[in-house]
């Protein structure tokens, strides 16, 4: 009966996932209801749940309900109480697991109801204890060269604010000074120059930084994002492409970054020539949604020095890559450099959302980079526990073993069924593997699920693995085992 389970919400979510339609759903809906009609009420619970939600929300991207009550650790239950080993953890935002028995009794804690309780608008009317806790929790772990940071409340309005601290950085470099003109005044409001200046941001091909106005324009990794909507024209880069094992393609993987730095500098002089010049350049030590594309250290540090040479501030942005899971807090700890960036954005793991900055880039005036809640101090708190978990219990040396461990088991898995897999790839437990094709790489989704696997996709064909810090190597061996015998079905 729990196989049926199973079985039959993977196949609504494949119906949801390469079919979605208004009538689909009309259709789907009246499956569900004829199946809860059914005797027994085995999936009665499924039913209730989508029949609810189809009424008001669009539901297409919904795989199944969760129980997260019964979840633990590395472990997610469905509401039909399926247990399945998370490897995608809600798009890698799950730091410690799920319930962590820290976190847990933090919550406990009487002292801490009001700081649960209550949340304030933290850039007018911030608690007692707000700077105590913002050095307890994020600044503790800063980026290297940076004593700054600005919460948000997620990735996306991180970015997006980061986006506007280099404009306004800018700006003020351009004028020599931070006081506007009256023509900047009064030509900002109606959305003309020189208050609304005509300056861009340097993205990538595959990137993702979110999916607000100003980050959807430096998004490239999937149509759905952007279909419809109206963007700024800004300058994209292509990011390399590189070939895999790496140790065999040295020379090419070389002439493939220096081609895409040549094309960077290309486009920042283009742009300034067409009066659009390039305030800053955005870019993510891993493209996560855009396929896991890496790159390597030395390539960072070019980017980073185009940047200088330009006068363009350069904005790391660590939403997926941050909180530990490629071994190091930063995956741009990776580049061996004390500068790396003037701006590094943050969320997913570190639960709240901002971003670090260098001193230059703070705002100029109350009120340029604010909104009403500005992060939410409950995260703080839950933020500065989560990073005496990881000290307390060596979760950063944990992620190195056990993604030595994952990697090397897709590499023989990869020999194994070279018609299916190829290019495994990643640091720590932030890997990533290619499927032959779209279809075979949703169908190992479907079927890992099935066998009581979460994974995730990424890109056009490739899926990514997320699990969380506290993901050990006899997790890894789990997963492995029941993975071999999803591609088997393949073979």
């Amino acid at each position: 009966m729990e196989k049926m389970t199973v079985t039959f919400q993977l196949s609504l979510a494949t119906i949801h996932h390469q079919f979605y339609s208004h009538s689909m759903i009309i259709v789907c809906v009246c499956v569900y209801v004829c199946l809860c009609l059914l005797p027994g009420g085995f999936i009665s619970t499924v039913c209730c749940l989508i029949l609810k939600l189809v009424s008001f929300q669009n539901v297409g991207a919904i795989n199944f309900f969760c129980n997260y009550e019964e979840s633990r650790g590395n472990y997610l239950v469905d509401v039909d109480g399926n247990r399945m080993l998370d490897v995608y953890t809600q798009i890698s935002s799950i730091p410690i697991g799920y319930n962590h028995p820290a976190l847990l009794k933090l919550m406990a804690n009487p002292n801490n109801l009001s700081t649960f309780v209550n949340r304030p608008a933290l850039g007018i009317l911030p608690p007692e204890n707000f700077p105590d806790k913002l050095t307890e929790s994020l600044l503790s772990v800063a980026p290297s060269g940076m004593t700054r940071v600005q919460t948000m409340a997620c990735g996306s309005c991180s970015n997006e604010n980061a986006y506007k601290a280099m404009f306004i950085w800018y700006r003020n470099k351009e004028r020599g000074h931070n006081i506007p003109s009256d023509e900047d005044i009064s030509t900002c409001m109606i959305n003309q120059a020189p208050g609304c200046p005509d300056l861009s941001i340097l993205s990538f091909m595959g990137g993702f930084h979110g999916r607000t106005m100003g980050c959807l324009a430096t998004t490239h990794s999937k149509a759905i994002h952007k279909l419809d909507v109206p963007s700024f024209d800004w300058p994209i880069a292509p990011f390399p492409r590189l070939q895999y094992p790496l140790e065999e393609f040295t020379r090419e993987n070389a002439q493939e970054e220096a081609r895409c730095l040549e094309e960077v500098e290309d486009l920042i002089v283009k742009w300034r020539q067409k009066g659009k010049p390039v305030a800053g350049i955005v870019i993510e030590p891993i493209q996560a949604e855009g396929g896991d594309n890496h790159a390597s250290p030395n390539f960072f540090r070019s980017l980073r020095n185009i940047a200088r040479k330009h006068g363009c501030a350069f904005h790391v942005d660590e939403v997926q890559t941050g909180g530990g899971c490629t071994g190091k807090f930063w995956a741009h700890e990776h580049w061996g450099t004390d500068d790396p960036a003037d701006i590094v954005s943050f969320s997913k793991k570190l639960l709240t959302g901002g971003y670090y900055h260098k001193d230059e880039l703070q705002a100029d005036k109350a009120y340029r980079i604010f909104n009403t809640w500005m992060g939410d101090p409950s995260k703080n708190l839950f933020l500065a526990e989560v990073l005496n978990v990881i000290r307390r219990e060596n979760l950063l040396e944990e992620v190195t073993r056990s993604g030595k461990a994952l990697l090397n088991g897709l590499y023989e898995l990869q020999a194994q069924y070279p018609g299916i897999l190829s290019r495994a790839r990643g640091q720590g437990t932030f890997c990533a593997i290619d499927i032959c094709d779209d279809a075979t790489r949703n169908s190992i989704l479907l079927k890992a699920r099935d066998k009581g696997v979460l994974l995730g996709g990424c890109g056009d064909r490739s899926i990514r693995f997320r699990p969380a810090l506290v993901f050990k190597e006899y997790h890894v061996h789990l997963f492995l085992n029941i993975f071999n015998d999803v591609l088997a079905q393949h073979k």
